[in-house]
């Protein structure tokens, strides 16, 4: 009865199952163990597409806000330029219309 353990099995061929069953599983943890690898390497890859890209868009960002400014800044100018002739055109007409009168009132005609 050296061969045989409690429940009356053969424990020879118990171990030999123990053993087959972990080189199965050895074999298994090696095809998981790659394809970990391969699942770690495509989320790599990943993360450098998606800090690319976060990258691309700062600098995309960045760009048009300095293309914004500047369209702004020569939006204003212009306004502020616009406003300084409407001023003086205003201006022009108001001192037209008091040399009017003046030369309306020096002739000594009536005013109508």
């Amino acid at each position: 009865m050296a061969g045989l353990d409690r429940a009356g099995g053969d424990r020879g061929a118990a171990g030999i199952g123990v053993i087959a069953g972990q080189r199965n599983r050895a074999g298994a943890d090696f095809c998981q163990g790659q394809r970990t690898d391969a699942v770690l390497d495509k989320a790599g890859e990943g993360k450098d597409y998606l800090r690319t890209k976060a990258e691309e868009s700062k600098e995309f960002v960045r760009r048009r806000g300095t293309e914004f400014r500047e369209s702004a800044s020569d939006l204003i100018d212009r306004s502020k330029d616009a406003l300084v002739k409407q001023k003086e055109q205003l201006a022009m007409a108001v001192e037209a219309g008091k040399q009017a009168y003046r030369d309306t009132v020096s002739d000594n005609s009536p005013v109508l």
